[in-house]
């Protein structure tokens, strides 16, 4: 009887292993369909092993595309945990809409966090029907995320479309007093507990 070989870990499998165990999901780097993919099924497990325990997003991202960004923002939403979102370093576009749609109450940024908000961009090109598509498609995309950051701010869509015209870049004070993030930290015993879970694995 032969077992199938286990795959060799490396520091960051390990890393993010251990990190998964105390309810934490890191979003670092270009969101993308491998960050949603592993993101997604992350929090889906850690809802299913525990359907009341806080789940703690790590977000340092340049942003990236909205589709995998919906994805991760969707699976936020869908599960009936409480989940706190921290900004560390940098939450630019995606990465600023996932920021903000934590739990209200649990949206966090480190002191010097920088957060920029700004419209959806895509690259278009094609036949003239292919761009129309395209066009009609990013704007109902455009549309998606300022409903979303209205909804998370308070701010009306019509503001929000003003401000996100352009880049537009928050310290992390400007980005509490803005709705963006209801707290800024720097004790990790603000961001939340954190208690070994037991572990989960298939």
């Amino acid at each position: 009887m032969t077992t199938a070989a286990l795959p060799d870990l490396n520091y960051r499998d390990l890393l993010a292993d251990r990190l998964f165990r105390q309810r934490t999901i890191l979003l670092t780097g270009e969101v993308d369909d491998a960050m949603a993919e592993r993101a997604c099924s992350e929090l889906v497990l850690l809802a299913a092993a525990d359907p009341k325990r806080d789940i703690v997003l790590y977000i340092n991202s340049p942003g990236g595309s909205v589709f995998a960004g919906l994805a991760i923002y969707d699976t936020m939403k869908l599960v009936p945990n409480d989940v706190v979102t921290v900004a560390m370093g940098f939450a630019a576009s995606m990465g600023q809409v996932l920021l903000c749609s934590g739990t209200h109450g649990k949206r966090i940024s480190l002191a010097h966090s920088r957060i920029m908000m700004h419209q959806p961009s895509a690259g278009i090109g094609g036949t003239a029907v292919d761009i129309a598509i395209q066009a009609e498609s990013l704007e109902r995309m455009k549309r998606q995320s300022q409903e979303i950051l209205a909804a998370e701010t308070g701010h009306p869509v019509e503001e929000i479309a003003e401000d996100s015209d352009r880049d537009r870049w928050f310290t992390a004070d400007e980005a509490r007093d803005y709705g963006i993030v209801d707290r800024v930290v720097s004790s990790f015993a603000e961001i939340a507990p954190h208690t070994t879970a037991p572990r989960i694995g298939l």
